[in-house]
């Protein structure tokens, strides 16, 4: 590929095609806005419902334009800004569009959702939580209203019925999480009356990066109640005991950890057993207690938190209420904290968060930092971006970064500099990468007399409270990376201004240099002034992929400083190794999930033909003639039809979930394959293909089992007492990506030597 060519493919090279013609076309708005500004808030309604019925795509653009600024000027005392308008237009042409914090992006979704519903869509805005979901709609309903569009939110709290409602507005509220399972849930309905999401046409997505890229590969999961294994407490003891660097050792990068021959040995000794023989199944689980004692870390990975144990959503800062490690992991980590093992239960069904945006007729979004990842949201999800330049230029002035040798003297360096900083009246916001390490740098400002609020995970009651006063003069705020998140801080008062603005601190580099800008932007809103910087060491977790960096240890001063550019140019390179990295992961996500993706398409496209064309139930009359034509006679073949529906339902179920544990256990060794020279996905696919073949005659030959002794009365068949019971409880919750995927290298070749 050329140089000209690489340039006009670029991220956000093609977004003179979405919104360089609105340059021309500002006039022809201004006046429009000046015409609709007569008009009665119920001429505004009827003009909404008629803008894109007629005339050309622009046309129904610059109309829609204009009358939404009117609309929103006097529904919520809001005028949208030009760069708003463009935001607006991106959103409208299907794009991700790349607006500054500070710059209104609440309003522009809201204003491009009810567009789409204008257009006879329906039309999800999605968000990280529920907080922000009901915020914005209640936010937003006087725009929606005065234009003619229904809305409603859905949250965690609300019931069925209640959200059965929510969903047939035109325009819906909700976390991802949320309206995820909501989906799962729907595939295993009976009647339509039960469906919670009628459809999936239009998904706003705010954050975008956060949701199609972080999470992307996170899978939500519907599980049903099982019994509750507990996890080998005999096997969590013994891991403890080992000794790092002679029975096992860590990988550079912090990403894998293994055994040892002497580890092995010592382990083979204490329990007499063959890991890499018969007793395999052992080496499996002391290779995930091992993970867990060794590469999980309490207050930087997971909370304690009334006795259960509480994942950190590493992208948000906070508590991820709903998530868990794969069973084995979490099992392990409870083993480790000596807490009761929770109940996990078998899985229904499941869907990476990118399948499920991807279920949807058009995707579109709004975040600060798209650019960074412009090539995967066009690899993963064929999106484009839309870059709008915000509404006042930025005057932020960002640092270069400062590099230290170790933990302990980056810690010192930076309460230096906050003490010289508040000492000026400036508020301070300090960004951490772990709970842990916002609690050391508080406990080490209020030892030096420094007044700091702590926003991390542990406490988010106060976050609308704290970051309300973070943007006052003297103000020190110490957060992980939840801070502002849908929040603007601002400056509050003119000794703040004078000061210079709010001074943001990233106490370390993120694995992501999106994570890095978001902290930025906290400060230099809407042209205020402001300034970052980033102090980093030698000991971030993000420097042990570059081991090499160790040996400019000797580089520090007697503060620990190191001013060697060479250092610092590893920083950046450790960074774009952990972007590259995580881009690896989700590609490899992408390529495992397909086949099951497709699979599960055909199951439920076989399940409602089932619901609501009866199929199969030929299928059965054929293998169980006489008892069917007996049915039929004494009870009609509308009823035996239901039965004999209710019957292939359930067995269909069963067999799907019986046949996603095994694509997942699958999955879990794949790797494995490399002994024999085996490609992994090459092999999954094989593999999966041919469980997949017999999918439907296994159904058949279940429900033909289950129907030979049983019985059906007018009301039906009872499936519980013919032994069909479904889980008596069923439950949603996120689960992480295979953890042990990248060490399994060391395993093989291990198991060569011997």
């Amino acid at each position: 590929m050329g140089f000209l060519s690489r340039l006009l493919n670029r991220p956000g090279a093609q977004a003179d095609k979405s919104i360089g013609w609105l340059e021309k076309a500002w006039p022809q708005i201004d006046t429009l806005a000046e015409e609709y500004a007569e008009l009665s808030d119920e001429d505004i309604a009827v003009k909404a419902a008629d803008i894109f019925t007629s005339g050309s795509r622009q046309e129904q653009l610059r109309q829609y334009a204009a009358l939404v600024r009117e609309a929103a000027d006097r529904a919520l005392d809001e005028r949208p800004y030009n760069s708003q308008i463009q935001g607006l237009i991106g959103l409208l042409d299907g794009s991700i569009v790349q607006m500054l914090t500070g710059e209104g992006k609440t309003l522009v979704g809201a204003m491009a959702a009810a567009g789409y519903a204008l257009q006879g869509r329906t039309v999800h805005v999605v968000s990280v939580n529920d907080y922000l979901a009901v915020r914005d709609r209640n936010w937003m309903k006087p725009l929606f209203d005065l234009l003619g569009v229904e809305s409603a939110s859905i949250s965690e709290a609300d019931s069925d019925g209640t959200r059965r409602r929510s969903y047939r507005a035109e325009v819906v509220y909700g976390a991802v999480t949320e309206i995820g399972f909501d989906v799962l849930r729907d595939r295993f309905i009976v009647d339509d009356d039960e469906i919670r999401v009628p459809s999936r046409d239009v998904v706003i997505v705010d954050e975008a990066d956060s949701v199609l890229i972080d999470e992307a590969r996170v899978p939500l999961v519907l599980a049903g109640s099982t019994e509750v294994q507990d996890a080998d407490e005999k096997i969590a003891a013994l891991v403890t005991n080992l000794e790092p660097g002679l029975h096992y050792e860590v990988s550079d990068d912090k990403q894998a950890v293994s055994l040892t021959d002497a580890g092995v040995d010592h382990i083979e000794e204490l329990l007499d057993a063959d890991l890499f023989g018969e007793d395999a199944q052992t080496l499996a689980a002391i290779n995930i207690a091992l993970y867990a004692e060794a590469l999980v870390k309490r207050d930087v990975d997971y909370l304690i938190v009334d006795g259960q144990v509480k994942l950190i959503s590493g992208s948000r800062g906070r508590v991820a209420d709903l998530q868990r490690w794969p069973d084995g992991l979490q099992a392990a980590v409870e083993a480790k904290e000596k807490l009761k093992t929770t109940e996990s239960g078998e899985i229904l069904d499941q869907m990476t968060v990118e399948e499920f945006i991807r279920g949807y007729e058009t995707v579109c979004g709004m975040t600060g930092t798209a650019l960074a990842v412009g090539d995967d949201l066009r690899e993963f999800y064929d999106l484009e971006i839309v870059p709008v330049e915000p509404h006042e230029k930025v005057i932020r002035e960002d640092e270069p970064d400062r590099l230290y040798t170790f933990q302990e003297s980056k810690e010192r360096a930076i309460v230096e500099e906050v003490d010289e900083q508040h000492a000026n009246g400036r508020p301070i916001l300090i960004g951490t990468r772990s709970v842990a390490e916002s609690e050391s740098l508080a406990e080490r400002l209020r030892e030096r007399g420094i007044s700091c609020q702590v926003l991390n995970a542990k406490d988010d009651s106060r976050e609308a409270e704290i970051i309300a006063e973070a943007g006052r003069s003297g103000a020190v705020t110490v957060s992980t990376q939840m801070a502002g998140r849908g929040t603007d801080i601002r400056l509050a008062d003119e000794k703040a201004v004078e000061a210079g603005g709010l001074l943001v601190i990233g106490a370390g580099r993120y694995p992501s240099s999106r994570l890095d800008d978001q902290l930025r932007g906290r400060a230099g809103r809407q042209g205020d002034p402001g300034s970052s910087v980033f102090f980093t060491s030698l000991e971030d977790e993000l420097m042990s992929r570059v081991p090499e960096a160790k040996r400019f240890v000797e580089e520090g001063d007697e503060t620990g400083h190191i001013a060697n550019r060479r250092a610092a140019q590893l920083v950046e390179h450790a960074q774009r190794m952990s972007e590259g990295h995580n881009t690896a992961v989700h590609r490899d996500t992408w390529r495992f999930n397909q086949l099951m993706k497709q699979q599960r398409e055909i199951v439920l496209g076989k399940r409602d033909r089932i619901r609501k064309e009866h199929s199969g139930a030929d299928e059965l009359r054929e293998r169980l003639p006489e008892q069917t034509e007996a049915w039929d006679e004494k009870l009609g073949s509308e009823v035996v039809d239901d039965a004999l529906r209710d019957v292939l339902l359930f067995q269909l179920d069963q067999r799907w979930v019986e046949h996603l544990a095994y694509l997942n256990d699958l999955r879990e060794g794949i790797h494995l394959r490399t002994l024999a020279k085996e490609r992994p996905h090459e092999a999954f696919n094989t593999e999966s293909i041919q469980a997949f073949d017999t999918f439907w005659p296994d159904v058949l030959d279940a429900a033909t089992e289950a129907l030979e002794d049983a019985e059906i009365t007018a009301d039906g068949i009872d499936l519980p007492s013919h032994g069909m019971k479904r889980p008596s409880s069923t439950w949603t919750y996120l689960t992480t990506e295979s953890t042990f995927g990248s060490d399994i290298e060391t395993v093989v070749k291990r198991a060569r030597g011997r």
